[in-house]
């Protein structure tokens, strides 16, 4: 929390609570598909998708907020982000800036989050499915690595769902790449305060291991499954995961399939996530013969 009382949120700064929020931002769009605290994201039309800021930035001079500036910037972040990556089968395919409605344009992931899925169908996904969406959360990981991109927020609400039941990864406003600096980092149970508070490469391989995690057990690491009930639970659960994660302490996971894997990752022994997932090839070859083709849920 700064002097003035301004809290922060990935690379959006949050405002005081006496301050007075600006103008929201809204173009009368029905169908909202998720919303956030500095952003929307609507079907604008059948397969497309928008995300548009919640407050308006385009009729004020920079500087005059620091709340506004900090959701401008986190656009106009992941527009270059995005712009970097171009096309690949694990990102969420970019259409381009709207202008009216003012946003970010993609291709609409059907089946919405990994998180809202699990949420409402872990009961009924099978191992071998799980298997694969391992395999695809890293290698959009392994993808934005190699084009010296560090996406500093990973967890299953960024990861999409396609109709076949592939993964995706979305949401670049807090991410970083040579001078281009989101400034985000990840929420408290796929981050690690003892692994320092600036975005490498580390960060997102801890991340991955969380997100892991949550892909085989359909919950957080140290939390139960669902929604937190109350702001006071939330901040609970932040203070109990960043203190047993500061002091090395990890949930169990010798009755996970490739369970290595996720407390390796949240070591931090991999030199990069090719690495990690060659490895991970090799164990979950011991139970499945092809662990890259699944099964419908």
């Amino acid at each position: 929390m700064s002097e003035d009382g301004a809290r922060s949120e990935g690379s959006v700064t949050l405002p005081p609570k006496e301050y007075r929020r600006p103008r929201e931002y809204n173009p009368c769009l029905d169908t909202i598909l998720g919303r956030g605290s500095t952003s929307v994201i609507v079907r604008l039309r059948p397969h497309v998708a928008l995300k548009y800021p919640r407050y308006q930035w385009w009729n004020q001079q920079d500087g005059q907020d620091k709340f506004v500036d900090g959701i401008k910037h986190s656009f106009k972040v992941e527009e270059e982000i995005l712009g970097i990556l171009g096309s690949h089968p694990r990102i969420i395919r970019f259409l381009g800036r709207s202008e009216e409605p003012k946003g970010l344009l993609f291709v609409e992931a059907s089946q919405g989050s990994l998180q809202a899925y699990l949420d409402h169908h872990n009961s009924t996904v099978n191992l071998r499915l799980r298997i694969a969406w391992r395999f695809e959360a890293g290698e959009a990981v392994q993808y934005l690595h190699s084009k010296g991109v560090i996406h500093s927020d990973l967890r299953p609400e960024n990861y999409l769902l396609n109709a076949d039941n592939s993964l995706c990864l979305c949401d670049f406003g807090g991410s970083t790449s040579g001078a281009i600096d989101g400034g985000g980092l990840p929420d408290s149970g796929f981050f690690n305060p003892s692994n320092g508070w600036v975005s490498t490469v580390g960060i997102d391989m801890f991340s991955l291991g969380s997100v892991y995690y949550f892909i085989m057990t359909g919950h957080w690491p140290y939390k139960l499954p669902g929604s937190f009930a109350s702001v006071a639970e939330k901040l609970e659960y932040e203070k109990k995961a960043d203190t047993l994660f500061s002091e090395g302490k990890f949930p169990t996971v010798d009755d996970l399939a490739a369970g290595a894997i996720i407390h390796g990752c949240w070591r931090v022994i991999y030199k990069d996530v090719g690495t990690m997932l060659l490895e991970q090839d090799t164990l979950c070859k011991e139970v499945f013969t092809d662990v890259r083709k699944f099964s419908e849920v």
